[in-house]
């Protein structure tokens, strides 16, 4: 009898998580089958059934490829006419003389339109500007935010604010006091210290913020506020609050556990008033940065100008957690199952939208966060698309290995993507790098959403690099990623050579092997496409030029070229697996012998010319 209570209990639980779009097994990288540890389902259930309020009912579960149908012609991004290329940047990386250690708005500006009008490039991608924290310290990776929908004050050029030109001379002088170190610090291969740059950066607006703004400078800034709604509010008020009590609303007093809560705070009238009042003028400032550099970008002749990132979501204790909690469920985070380059998996410390509660309310907060987006600029590319279709959610206290699948409403979210993009007028692009059911990559196409591929992992399945003809159309085509090497790192064969010293290889002689012989393909397949000279080992910066020439043969839509492989870097951004014992998202642009590489540089670079040669087609 218990054995049939028991039997009868895992039958409701399957049939339950099945109703709630909850996968009981999934396929790995191999096309294995694996089932979903009970522990797992019961976690998720119970988290789906248990959330304030949560609506009953399946999530809509993802098809098959029979529902794979096409929505509306008429909500669908811009689908670029011909092929384009830009380079793709780690913008706080990119530095001018100007800049104060950390790159910035105007900066973007400036290389959107050189590469534009020296070059002919077509866009640049950058990685996401999301917010961190308001004080120090300050979060270090971009994809781990505070917010979304908001911009990081890290990148304003101070100078350009247009109330700095109003400032007694005295206050100006000191203001350059304060940049000076910095900038000195952008002439060497110094790690980016955001700390250092924040601090000054943020006395210095404090300084601007107490200069009386003309009547027409207050207008825009009350139609900002106005336009931004409660969103903008419910940020400052976090930022505020998160100045006294720390980045983390999970840890708060009771009574500003809520926007509601906090109002009598952050209010009208409210203690914190003017220091909410003082973050959403910050962000007034960013909105017209970033539609300053869009504006430069096309006026220079780009066809797209700046392509924006969409982290896949946001820090538990910041201010979009604090603000959508009624969205959010807690005690789970999303992730990825264990793939070839992840083999334990991945757990991004996220909370996940809850699918039914997002579904009843018409995928409208979402939409509301692609529209700020998609804003002032000219394409989105959203980080791990597959999680408008399905997410891999890990209960708290399980390993990224002990997850499951929970699906969405895919045919609401990637429509709200479809129809915010084509509303501004953008390009989409869905990062869907790694195993990805080929249905789901139609699904996107379909909606005019660009996919992405990147050379290292294209590749035949005896390992050999995938002939260009064999490509997608419908991509963004890049070497690598900001998680792998440059190139020049790759053929030196530093991507083994830290991650051995870092313990997180289990056989680096085997990965050390593997890298050889990728090495060795590439050379073979680049010298019978003549971009390589036969009968000797080419330089890194022939390998650069060489794998850039067959993109250009590839017949997808963009070639994104990595800024940091065109100056002939050598360090990577990030190494997954990694906190901090590598200085992630820290490294600014350097060239091959590990020299700071500024903007102003790059004019007068062999290697950015001849990258940008092979990958426009031309010869030099």
């Amino acid at each position: 009898m218990a054995g049939e209570r028991a039997a009868m209990n895992e039958a409701d639980l399957v049939r339950r998580a099945a109703e709630l779009g909850v996968a009981v097994s999934y396929l790995d990288w191999r096309g294995r089958p694996v089932p979903v540890p009970g522990e797992t389902l019961r976690a998720i259930v119970a988290a789906l059934d248990g959330a304030a309020g949560a609506v009953p009912g399946p999530a809509g579960a993802v098809p098959g490829p029979a529902g794979d149908e096409p929505g509306p012609a008429d909500v669908r991004p811009v689908r670029p006419a011909a092929r384009s290329w830009g380079f793709t940047v780690q913008l706080y990386a990119v530095r001018s003389r100007h800049s104060w250690g950390h790159g910035d708005l105007r900066d973007l500006a400036d290389l959107a339109t050189w590469s534009s009008r020296g070059l002919g490039a077509d866009f640049i991608g950058i990685n996401p500007l999301h917010a961190a924290e308001p004080g120090c310290p300050v979060s270090n990776s971009p994809y781990l935010p505070m917010t979304r929908r908001y911009i990081s004050p890290l990148y304003l050029r101070i100078e350009d604010v247009e109330e700095f030109g109003k400032l007694p001379a005295l206050y100006r002088q000191h203001i350059e006091q304060l940049a000076d170190p910095l900038r000195a610090v952008n002439t060497t291969p110094d790690l980016i210290d955001r700390d250092r740059v924040w601090t000054a950066k943020r006395e210095a607006l404090e300084l601007l913020h107490r200069v009386p703004r003309s009547g027409q400078r207050e207008a825009a800034y009350r139609r900002f506020t106005e336009r931004e709604g409660a969103e903008l509010a419910d940020w400052a008020s976090w930022c505020a609050i998160a100045e006294v009590h720390g980045p983390d609303w999970r840890r708060w007093p009771t009574d500003l556990a809520s926007p509601r809560r906090a109002a009598a705070q952050t209010g009208p009238g409210g203690p914190l008033a003017p220091r909410a009042e003082f973050f959403a003028w910050l962000q007034w400032l960013a909105d017209e940065q970033l539609a300053a550099a869009q504006r430069a970008a096309r006026a220079a002749g780009m066809a797209i100008g700046v392509i924006g990132d969409l982290a896949v979501g946001v820090h538990p204790g910041g201010a979009d957690a604090w603000a959508h909690q009624d969205l959010l469920v807690g005690g789970m985070s999303v992730g990825a199952p264990p793939d070839e380059f992840n083999q334990r998996g991945q757990d991004w410390g996220q909370p996940p939208w809850h699918p039914q509660r997002l579904a009843a309310a018409g995928a409208a907060p979402l939409a509301g966060l692609l529209r700020a987006a998609l804003r002032d600029v000219g394409g989105l590319r959203v980080d791990h698309v597959m999680g408008l279709l399905r997410l891999w959610w890990i209960p708290a206290g399980l390993s990224p290995d002990q997850g499951a699948y929970v699906s969405y409403d895919h045919r609401l979210m990637v429509g709200a993507l479809a129809a915010e993009a084509a509303r501004a007028g953008a390009v989409a692009i869905g990062e869907d790098l790694g195993t990805v059911e080929p249905w789901i990559r139609r699904y996107l196409s379909d909606q005019h959403i660009l996919g992405t591929e990147m050379a290292w992992f294209a590749r035949d399945p005896d390992g050999s690099p995938l002939p260009p003809g064999q490509w997608r159309t419908d991509c963004m085509a890049t070497v690598g990623t900001h998680d792998v090497p440059p190139v020049s790192g790759f053929v030196s064969g530093d991507q083994v050579a830290v991650r051995a010293a870092l313990g997180l290889l289990t056989d680096a002689d085997a990965e050390r092997r593997a890298a050889d012989r990728a090495i060795r393909q590439w050379r073979e397949a680049l010298t019978a496409e003549r971009l390589l000279p036969p009968g000797r080992v080419p330089t890194a910066a022939e390998f650069t030029v060489a794998l850039y020439g067959h993109l250009a043969q590839t017949p997808a839509l963009l070639i994104g070229v990595s800024l940091a492989d065109a100056v002939g870097d050598r360090r990577t951004q990030n190494i997954p697996g990694t906190v901090d014992e590598y200085p992630n998202w820290r490294v600014p642009l350097c060239d091959g012998a590990g020299r700071s590489v500024l903007v102003e540089d790059l004019p007068s670079m062999d290697l950015v010319a001849a990258v940008a040669a092979a990958v426009s087609g031309r010869t030099r």
